[in-house]
């Protein structure tokens, strides 16, 4: 098959930026797709924390044309790291050198639709710059949704209006709202906003403008993607989902050169699906480290999370009670909101069998993986989920509630326990279940672990899902010109 030009346009990236699994998707699916020997590019931001990473200042100045006139940045280059993935950071320090990525302790910027409409427009001129005609661009949630906009309006008669464009959902529920005064600052006009897709309520909605134009709407597994065209799950969207019929879920898939407990620098010892040796000493070593009992009989809860009402952490608070009455330990590490933080850190201090670390600890939470043997993940929503297939990757058995990835990514009582009930009830329950496991069937509790390991789970099947949804896309995407 003839080589893909693919531009990725995103606003956070593995190694570089990171706030969420948007990030990771950023990182290794553009580093699969040039392994398979497509032409790639990958384009954001040149925030503050991107800066510890080298990068080549190209001699090139970035204009970006706005309609009080042109905005002026600079461009460096890198690659993705062990990969032939062109990187490229957009430099303008009043919009990105700052202590946060969308926000920070005081919330979101309030120039975010500034700082995005010079990530969307500016790679599409940086295109020009370098002379790249990208076959598709590949954007990621709200912030780089301005993108198939462009395409479809500033850009459409240019031969850059030729690409295809698709859109991935990472979460529906963030959307990209601003008020509608703030309009010249895409530089697209009151057509675009009333008849284009971006007005919603009055106000601006960046990611309902990508879902309408892009040329292809995916996110980031099958069961979301039947979730987010329903009323309970579609955050006002379900509608035009539905009405565009073709709303894909390709599963995410994990870097297991990063996540791999046979090569992982930050556990205590390697180990593998063929000798499971070294996971005593990384159980024990996490223990040590968050000041628990060295037991390895114990059985051994670990949760990596923000703690945020989407990942159920409400519902894991009031089952502590139930759970923390077991002969068990629990690790938790996160950040979020700070009734939860304010909860873990006294139960840290008061309960001798559970710890917390608040905050951003990337070390750890490969350690939590690692050591722990069972993970819990009781989300309302997750579109896909990552650390579940990290636990299973580790032979730490997920427990998690039965929705979107998590549903898909864990065979119950195979490679992990669900539970379908959003209560501390059924989370109680089924973690009850998987202690009876541990305690009483032990051979069957080995088998699901050694299941669980087995599992193809790196990007490589991803990747060329992702290489049929881009040529649909661009066959799309011609039809849709010719018939212009």
């Amino acid at each position: 098959m003839p080589r893909l030009n693919v531009l990725f346009v995103v606003s956070e990236c593995v190694p570089f930026a990171k706030t969420g699994g948007l990030a990771d998707v950023a990182g290794a699916l553009p580093a699969a797709l040039a392994e398979r020997g497509h032409d790639v590019r990958v384009v954001l931001p040149r925030y503050r924390v991107t800066k510890k990473h080298p990068a080549r200042m190209l001699d090139h100045v970035l204009t970006v044309p706005v309609s009080f006139g042109p905005v002026f940045g600079g461009v460096s280059e890198t690659t993705l790291p062990g990969s032939r993935a062109k990187v490229y950071f957009l430099e303008h320090d009043n919009l990105f050198d700052r202590g946060g990525i969308y926000g920070d302790s005081n919330g979101d910027f309030g120039d975010n639709l500034a700082r995005y409409t010079f990530l969307s427009r500016g790679a599409l001129e940086l295109c020009k710059l370098l002379n790249f005609e990208p076959d598709v661009v590949h954007v990621q949630d709200w912030p780089t949704s301005l993108v198939p906009v462009y395409l479809n309006t500033l850009y459409r008669h240019e031969p850059l209006g030729r690409a295809a464009s698709v859109l991935t959902v990472h979460n529906l529920a963030y959307q990209g709202w601003f008020n509608k005064s703030e309009l010249h600052v895409t530089g697209l006009g009151w057509d675009t906003y009333l008849k284009g897709g971006l007005e919603r309520r009055d106000t601006i909605n960046v990611l309902q403008g990508g879902l309408v134009h892009a040329t292809i709407v995916n996110t980031v597994s099958p069961t979301y993607a039947t979730e987010i065209q329903t009323p309970g799950g579609g955050e006002g969207f379900d509608g035009l989902l539905r009405a565009r019929g073709d709303v894909l879920g390709i599963l995410n898939g994990i870097d297991d050169t990063i996540w791999n407990p046979e090569l992982d620098k930050h556990i205590a010892a390697p180990f593998s699906a063929h000798d499971l040796t070294g996971k005593a000493a990384c159980k024990a070593a996490l223990q040590r480290e968050m000041g628990l009992p060295e037991r390895p009989d114990v059985p051994l809860i670990g949760m990596v999370s923000r703690l945020v009402t989407q990942k159920g952490i409400d519902i894991f608070a009031e089952s502590l009670g139930r759970i923390l009455a077991e002969d068990v330990q629990v690790v938790v590490l996160g950040s979020g909101e700070k009734w939860a933080e304010d909860l873990f850190l006294r139960l840290s201090h008061s309960t001798p069998h559970f710890r917390a670390w608040i905050g951003m600890n990337e070390p750890l939470s490969h350690k939590i993986e690692a050591g722990a043997d069972l993970f819990l993940m009781p989300s309302r929503y997750e579109p896909c989920g990552l650390n579940q297939m990290y636990s299973q990757r580790y032979g730490t058995l997920p427990i998690v509630r039965a929705v979107g990835g998590l549903d898909d990514t864990v065979d119950n009582f195979v490679t992990g326990f669900k539970f379908e009930e959003l209560s501390s009830a059924a989370l109680s329950q089924c973690v009850e279940w998987a202690l009876h496991a541990y305690r009483d069937e032990p051979a069957h509790f080995r088998a699901m672990m050694l299941r669980a390991m087995k599992k193809p789970m790196g990007w490589n099947h991803a990747a060329r899902q992702y290489e049929a949804l881009f040529r649909l896309a661009m066959a799309k995407r011609r039809g849709h010109l010719t018939d212009g």
